[in-house]
């Protein structure tokens, strides 16, 4: 079957038989080959039958003086590299590689072993130990064996297979390779190829505990394997522990470890690992470590726009706006103007500044810039996410404005751009919320409606604004019997504030004990609740026992409204509305002095919280001081200003132009008292978030 066609081979020929006679397991200990001219001398185009394998080997072993195993090894290599998976697994199952297992074994310790011990243990070697090329040969045919099976779709078997590779090298060397070790370099990639097989064979065939024990088993001990891909194996099996859940903090170290070597150099930017640590400390909610390695990143990988709008999603999420839209105005800044224009960190700072009624100015140029880039293009969602800013800018800039004039015209501005954006759900919300705030409360009621439906009942938000629009309408019994509705609707957390607004609207019905009785089931629930008790549930309680001190101060149950402070402040001590609830009973029981100190504090943890500020100018009031009508005048002036809805601020401001003797300035603040009177609502509407 093989022929000479070739001079060389007859070379080759003639120097095997000058050669002096090998052992069979030695037969390839002392040179190398190439097996590439024999694809022409042999019929491989067949597929192979026993007899053809017999005979193909026979040829093999008589051609090129190897052994058994080393001839099918070397067979099965052409079927693989031909593409013929069932042939060369036909030909590698003739190898008995579990007999071979503690001579190869033995082959590689003696192999690895330093200089002078293996000069030492020359003379006592034995005749019928093989060599480190044989030894390769044979791992090599264990590998190709491995994907042939993957190939063919029986992924656990190859997964086998290619485990007893590294338990061979492994048995031989316990504790890895040394950096000197390369004597057979062939025999070290046939390892490593291994090595970042495996975990992903048994991650393919679906046995994850395997893969993640694989994953740790190659990076658990040195093997000599390269910068690069060893940062690979740590890479795949952070992603594997992330994207599990069952090592998250396994994960991030790991990432973590990656980060630092690509900063340092040690392995290229890979921007995979960025991504993996971004989702990890994202879930995690680690956001400010998340920001600190961003900021570490080399100049370069982003550009600084790129790297601003990064850095101000990862301080917005952690909660600090005032850095995040630092960041963003320099996207807006001077240095930025010539280029084109970054919709999405113009997006985000008109989001960010949306929320902050201080900061509705330079949220409004934020949205003109989106909206300016937008114009003629495909960005019909950018489009509408900007007038839906825009028009919430606008809205808040109006709160705050100290012009009637100019009020009116930004509540104008915030509904037109509101009305310009496409009507989704929040949008939908945002037009209910401008137009209840301006008291157009029919239309205010028809947008809740819509909302709720939109919505399938589901969003407390929208609920608590139609059962503030119902009360608004001074309709207290359907305010209500809608928050009974939402009740039954919404899930446990949202329930806790729905049974508080069903309180408030129960004590503006004048139905104390049915009041009382809510709160009862309200703090119950909180404090029945025996997990970890979350941020908006300690504020509910909060809120509960300063509803309750009220109700009882107004009743004259002085005691008991004592408590329910001291309850307050133990929740949260430095709270504005806690102070002003203990001034409150205070001034109640004439106790006006110490009703100011009380009201002071609390306006030293929030100089604009409007109802201290208010309750400050009454008690001024009512201790009969003329010189101090011009203070609580501008105290009221300020509380004007502040929340030109309030019809208490307007009442107190008329009774101080009536003392100054302005009847006709004192007969328009109260005629402004009591229309904002009947259109108020019994919760503020900017408390619906």
């Amino acid at each position: 079957m093989l022929c000479a066609c070739s001079g060389e081979q007859f070379k080759t020929e003639e120097a095997a038989a000058a050669a002096p006679p090998h052992s069979p397991a030695e037969s390839l200990a002392t040179r190398d080959f190439s097996v590439s001219g024999l694809s022409s001398t042999i019929d491989w185009e067949s597929k192979l039958e026993d007899a053809q394998v017999d005979e193909a080997e026979s040829t093999l072993k008589e051609a090129l003086s190897l052994n058994y195993e080393e001839a099918r090894a070397l067979l099965g290599r052409l079927e693989y590299q031909k593409g013929n998976y069932d042939a060369a697994l036909q030909v590698f199952q003739g190898i008995d590689i579990k007999l071979l297992s503690p001579r190869m074994s033995k082959a590689i310790a003696e192999g690895t072993r330093p200089r002078k011990s293996r000069s030492r243990g020359r003379n006592v070697k034995s005749a019928a130990s093989m060599s480190l090329h044989s030894v390769s040969l044979l791992l090599e045919a264990i590998l190709l064996k491995s994907k042939s099976l993957a190939e063919l779709g029986r992924i656990k078997e190859s997964a086998k297979e290619c485990k007893f590779i590294l338990d061979t090298v492994e048995s031989a060397l316990p504790n890895g390779t040394h950096q000197n070790i390369n004597q057979d370099t062939k025999l070290l990639e046939t390892f490593h190829i291994a090595l970042e097989l495996l975990p992903t064979l048994w991650l393919h065939a679906g046995y994850l505990d395997e893969s993640v024990t694989a994953y740790r088993r190659a990076l658990v001990k040195p093997w000599n394997l390269h910068p690069q891909r060893l940062a690979k194996l740590q890479k795949d099996l952070a992603s594997t522990l992330l994207y599990s859940g069952i090592g998250i903090e396994e994960s991030i170290l790991l990432l973590f470890v990656l980060m630092h070597k690509i900063l340092h150099g040690e392995i290229a930017w890979d921007p995979q690992v960025m991504d993996h640590l971004t989702f990890a400390l994202s879930i995690s909610g680690q956001f400010e470590y998340l920001a600190n390695h961003v900021e570490q990143v080399l100049p370069g990988v982003y550009n600084r726009v790129e790297r601003w709008y990064f850095l101000a999603l990862c301080y917005s999420a952690a909660g600090d706006d005032r850095t995040a839209l630092n960041l963003l105005k320099k996207v807006s800044g001077f240095s930025e103007n010539n280029k084109k224009t970054h919709l999405p960190s113009f997006l985000l700072g008109a989001k960010l500044c949306s929320q902050d009624p201080n900061e509705s100015k330079e949220g409004i140029n934020f949205a003109r810039g989106v909206i300016n880039a937008s114009s003629g293009k495909n960005e019909q969602h950018m489009l509408s996410q900007a007038h839906k800013f825009l028009g919430l800018c606008y809205g808040n800039l109006a709160r705050i404005s100290v012009s009637d004039f100019e009020r009116v015209r930004l509540h104008r501005e915030s509904i037109d751009s509101l009305s310009r954006t496409c009507k989704d759900p929040e949008i939908i919300f945002c037009l209910g919320m401008e137009n209840a705030v301006q008291r157009n409360l029919t239309l205010a009621f028809d947008r809740a409606m819509a909302y709720s439906k939109t919505s399938g009942g589901s969003s407390v938000k929208g609920w608590k604004l139609l059962a503030l629009v119902a009360s608004a309408e001074q309709r207290l019994k359907d305010a209500e019997a809608i928050v009974d509705v939402a009740l039954d609707e919404t899930g446990n957390i949202d329930q806790l504030e729905l049974l508080r607004l069903k309180a408030i609207v129960q004590i503006a019905q004048e139905q104390p004990k049915r009041a009382i009785e809510t709160y009862r089931i309200l703090l119950s629930l909180v404090q029945g609740n025996t997990n970890e008790v979350i941020v908006g549930e300690r504020r509910l309680e909060l809120e509960a026992w300063l509803d309750l001190a009220g109700l009882y101060s107004e009743h004259e149950l002085w005691v008991d409204s004592d408590i329910c402070i001291k309850k307050a402040r133990s929740v949260q001590f430095y709270s504005p509305r806690s102070w002003h609830t203990t001034g409150r009973l205070f001034e109640a029981q004439e106790q006006y002095k110490v009703a100011i100190v009380a009201f002071s504090v609390s306006l030293s943890i929030d100089s604009d919280y409007v109802p201290s500020i208010i309750s400050t100018a009454e008690t001024l009031m009512k201790m009969g001081n003329k010189k101090s009508i011009p203070i609580a005048k501008s105290f009221l002036m300020n509380a004007v200003r502040l929340e030109p809805t309030n019809h208490d601020a307007w009442f107190n401001l008329g009774k101080i132009y009536k003392i100054e003797g302005l009847l006709e300035q004192a007969a328009d603040s109260f005629q402004a008292a009591h229309e904002l009177k009947l259109s108020a609502p019994v919760q503020s509407f900017n408390q619906v978030k």
